[in-house]
């Protein structure tokens, strides 16, 4: 692998990423998608939906 100091800074770079396509996706109203569409599947498998 590389130094420790690449593999941080790396490390530090993916951390910012995934925290800026979090706030995107909150951003648009992704959260209440996803719940509604896993509502939607475990109403499905018990038989209500």
């Amino acid at each position: 692998m590389g130094t420790p100091r690449k593999t941080a800074l790396l490390a530090g770079a993916v951390l910012v990423l995934a925290l800026l396509l979090v706030v995107l996706g909150v951003a648009q109203g992704d959260p209440l998608d996803v719940y509604r569409k896993a509502a939607r599947i475990c109403f499905e498998c018990i038989g209500i939906g």
